[in-house]
């Protein structure tokens, strides 16, 4: 067969996403305080964008250019009029009193913003650092100790053995026990342990009920018993009554067993909400949250740097131009996009906005497309990490779209309705009789007229870490 060369002239159609449709979706996804940084950049970068002035700023500015023109001594005498610290001149026949002048100080200090007054939370390993240079230790025992504190984890455990310890410090076994020992006593007691019994144990040694047998062997022996509630053979070996065993538990539930937990959770996070929805009479109110977000608008240079401009230089500044032009666009448009969806949620969650989460229905993304005429990856996106401040709380956006459950009239209820009214029944239960996944599954059914299967209220009932019936009873 012959090879040859042919042209051929095909018309095909094909979808490219632009770098502008790129920026404006890519925008869409943002959390606020991402798209600050976004904006912070851009007016960076892009030499034809500019943060434009509000009213108040610019009237501001107007009032400070017409002092421009006072004369210094004169504006000199006005300012130290006003400051004059006549309290200081008059002494003590000041009409206010020394509390209020001392009050007066401080008002500086209140008045600087709380992170700047925010000490850190200390941290597991510095506190034990901190006890172990005031101990008695010898050095060579401080240098095993410090070793010993490092292999601590997060919940208080020593995550080492003694002889890796050893390894590690150069040392013998026989030397790092008492260390370790030492270290065990430390605040929070217990901490540096290698087994739940050990921490335990040594907590009760500190307590003085370690000369009591039967305390002891329970936690040395039997805690797999006491916490899956198996009671009746430790009450025939020890020959308790349930009174006496319930005291026993109420002991071992006053220790801790996880000594590091209060030092190493991480710091709360604060979300700053995009949009607040106010009620105000019969109606609610959106207001989108546009604190810290600069108002860009085109830079006065581009029509200077037009003149006389040519070649590649022309180019970039059209460039730049068009780019500033898509980014105001973009972040206008935004904002549009997140105002019309959360006002499209008011419409179909009003029970929610009126009397909270119990009054939530179901709803999917695509019915809050349809009603605003976009498509379903748009409502997505300008859903995720997007936060609204409600009359009941602070929610994320996602937080509005729940699954269905039919009730018997062939109308429906959203989950997490169904899973705060599961969450309301365990609060209210009786500890001594909880009620156990078949009784809330009738009680759904009483309630709200839902057929809903005793594995589906296993599975709320998991999902919101909220333990078993028989893991709740309290022993009485």
């Amino acid at each position: 067969m012959a090879l040859e060369l042919r042209q051929q002239l095909k018309l095909s159609q094909q979808l490219v996403m632009t770098p502008q449709l790129q920026q404006a979706i890519r925008l869409l996804q943002l959390s606020r305080l991402e798209l600050v940084e976004t904006v912070q950049q851009e007016l960076l970068e892009n030499p034809f964008l500019e943060e434009g002035m509000d009213e108040g700023a610019a009237s501001s500015a107007s009032e400070a250019s017409s002092r421009k023109d006072e004369s210094a001594p004169e504006a000199y005498d006005r300012e130290l009029s006003r400051n004059a610290d006549w309290e200081d001149y008059l002494g003590e026949f000041a009409s206010s009193s020394r509390q209020a002048q001392v009050r007066e100080t401080e008002l500086p200090e209140e008045m600087t913003a709380f992170e700047a007054r925010y000490s850190a939370r200390p941290s597991l390993e510095g506190h034990l650092m901190w006890q172990l240079r005031l101990s008695r230790l010898t050095e060579d025992q401080k240098g095993i100790g410090e070793t010993i504190i490092g292999n601590i984890g997060s919940s208080g455990y020593l995550q080492a053995s003694v002889e890796d310890i050893a390894e590690m410090c150069g040392a013998d076994a026989s030397e790092v026990i008492p260390v370790l020992h030492a270290v065990q006593r430390f605040d929070p007691v217990g901490v540096a342990s290698r087994t739940p019994q050990e921490c335990l144990l040594i907590q009760i040694e500190m307590l003085g009920y370690d000369r009591d047998r039967v305390l002891v062997e329970l936690v040395r022996d039997h805690l797999e018993d006491l916490e899956t509630r198996r009671y009746k053979p430790l009450l025939r070996k020890f020959k308790l009554d349930m009174d006496d065993l319930k005291e026993y538990l109420d002991i071992i539930q006053s220790l801790d067993p996880m000594p590091g937990s209060s030092f190493g959770g991480s710091d709360p996070m604060f979300v700053s909400p995009d949009v607040f929805v106010y009620k105000y009479d019969d109606e609610f109110v959106i207001v989108l949250n546009d604190d810290g977000l600069p108002h860009l608008q085109l830079s006065s240079l581009y029509d200077q740097s037009l003149a006389g401009v040519t070649g590649k230089d022309k180019d970039f500044v059209q460039e730049k131009v068009r780019s500033a032009s898509w980014l105001i666009k973009s972040l206008y448009q935004r904002q549009r996009t997140l105002y019309k969806v959360v006002e499209s949620i008011i419409k179909y969650q009003r029970g929610f906005f009126e009397d909270g989460v119990t009054r939530l229905r179901p709803l999917i993304l695509k019915d809050i497309a349809d009603d605003i005429s976009m498509h379903e990856s748009t409502v997505s996106r300008i859903t995720t990490n997007k936060f609204v401040a409600t009359p009941h709380g602070v929610f994320e956006l996602k937080f509005f779209f729940n699954s269905a459950l039919e009730l018997d009239d062939g109308s429906q209820v959203g989950s997490e309705s169904v899973k705060a009214l599961i969450k309301k029944l365990i609060g209210e239960e009786n500890p001594k009789e909880p009620l156990s996944d078949e009784r809330i599954g009738e009680i759904l059914k009483e309630q709200l007229q839902v057929n809903i299967a005793r594995r589906t209220v296993a599975k709320y009932r998991t999902a919101m870490n909220i333990p078993s019936s028989s893991k709740r009873k309290e022993v009485f």
